[in-house]
């Protein structure tokens, strides 16, 4: 398989107005390039299914600049400052305006994930129905499917705080559950998945993008679905069980911090670039445009000599300001408009651990890991108490800069009952910390 991830044109969504993904119809195209949802429910060819997962790999992705940004901006990471209000405006509830459940920023990180969804469900079905595929083969499939599909549905809750876990049928649509309920359901299609894995032989009869390098095996891969088991018991308070599942996944304490799948990017036809990168400006060429400004807390805030501050953020050659809101600094997350957006790495898991760790009060295991991750930041070990507390403050702290702008601030406020702790920027902003449901989804 190429870098590029294309797009599967072969599932045409038919669509009204106001209406997503799952007030659609899914129109039988016959298109001899792949699979169509007819010919792939039924004995589908080894080719089809593989349309499937590049139709998975690809739809990862969408949504994902508004997931980063609009949560940022509610978080106090940073602003969006483009042409579109709604990002100084809504989303920072700007003199006490609420949020709208059928904007861009409540609908299209709910349409993404249920894209990838529904095509996992295609997988899961297809591969279950065929005569093409061996016992072993089908497994594979169906565990890779597995996997993502829960990786996705945990994004979809830590925004909205809630989740449709039952899709398979467009037609009769399970309910939508809290976020409790949803997260129990999720970490056991993690364990189905992995069972799937532990069956599917040495190999993968799919190949996967090179953002899954060194995670294209059934083993290997099932390190991914325990990474992300651990991140789900994590969610869920379950210390021990996180524990147990970084065991099995690729959490690497003294590792390079950088270790796991990506989402990759294209200028290709049918592929997209990076939706979160924005050219740097400079003295002669001062972005004005669309920009991702760092919220000055982020920068006043960082303790002395913390490299994250300087390979995440730059001054701008003057301060940037739209609608009475202003910041010194810009993004610099990504180099290019095609660099990699890390999906789950090494250094989240060591966060993970140390956070485990703290629920399961083996302390001095989380000050170990939060020094490991202070220490790769050139800053010296903790001096705080070890106390359960302040040992969670301290990982909040670093969780803030090692995954800065990437869709975990506000959920890591709102789960631990500190969103009233943000800076209001403006006489009259209001601070949300969960996404509206699409209005179309509303039961």
């Amino acid at each position: 398989m190429k870098n590029i991830i294309k797009k599967i044109t072969t599932l045409a969504w038919t669509c009204t107005i106001l209406v997503i993904v799952y007030s659609c119809t899914i129109d039988e195209v016959q298109d001899p390039d792949g699979p169509s949802v007819s010919g792939v429910q039924q004995n589908a060819s080894k080719g089809q299914l593989n349309e499937l997962v590049v139709g998975i790999e690809s739809t990862i992705r969408d949504g994902l600049g508004v997931e980063v940004t609009a949560s940022g901006t509610m978080a106090r990471e940073l602003y969006l400052f483009d042409a579109d209000p709604r990002n100084t405006g809504d989303l920072l509830g700007k003199d006490g305006i609420g949020l709208d459940n059928n904007s861009f920023y409540s609908t299209q990180q709910w349409n993404g994930s249920y894209r990838a969804t529904k095509n996992a469900n295609l997988l899961i079905e297809a591969a279950s129905n065929t005569e093409f595929v061996t016992d072993a083969e089908s497994n594979g499939y169906i565990g890779f499917a597995k996997t993502m599909q829960a990786y996705e549905l945990i994004q979809v809750l830590k925004s909205y705080d809630r989740a449709r876990l039952d899709v398979a049928d467009p037609d009769n649509l399970g309910p939508i559950l809290d976020f409790n309920e949803a997260l129990s359901q999720i970490r056991a299609l993690l364990d189905e998945a992995q069972g799937n894995l532990s069956s599917a032989g040495g190999s993968f009869a799919f190949p996967l993008s090179t953002g899954f390098s060194g995670f294209d095996t059934p083993a290997t891969f099932a390190q991914f679905n325990r990474a992300i088991a651990a991140l789900a018991a994590v969610y869920a308070g379950d210390g021990t069980s996180a524990l147990t599942a970084l065991t099995g996944s690729y959490f690497d304490i003294g590792g390079a911090l950088d270790l796991g799948p990506n989402h990759i990017f294209g200028l290709g036809g049918g592929d997209q670039a990076n939706p979160i990168f924005r050219v740097p400006s400079t003295p002669e060429n001062v972005n004005n445009g669309d920009q991702i400004i760092v919220h000055d807390s982020w920068i006043n805030e960082a303790e002395a000599g913390d490299t994250r501050v300087a390979t995440k953020a730059a001054p701008r050659p003057d301060p940037s300001s739209q609608d009475g809101l202003t910041g010194t600094h810009e993004t610099r997350l990504y180099a290019t408009n095609v660099s990699d957006v890390e999906i789950l790495r090494n250094e989240e898991l060591i966060l993970l651990y140390a956070e485990a760790s703290i629920l399961a009060n083996n302390l001095q295991d989380a000050e170990d890991a939060l020094n490991t991750i202070r220490n790769s930041a050139s800053l010296p070990n903790y001096a705080g108490a070890q106390t359960a507390d302040d040992l969670t403050t301290e990982l909040l702290n670093q969780r803030r800069y090692s995954l800065w702008s990437e869709n975990h601030r506000m959920f890591d406020l709102r789960r631990y009952g500190l969103s009233s702790t943000l800076p209001v920027d403006r006489p009259g902003d209001q601070v949300y910390n969960v996404l509206p449901i699409p209005l179309s989804e509303n039961e």
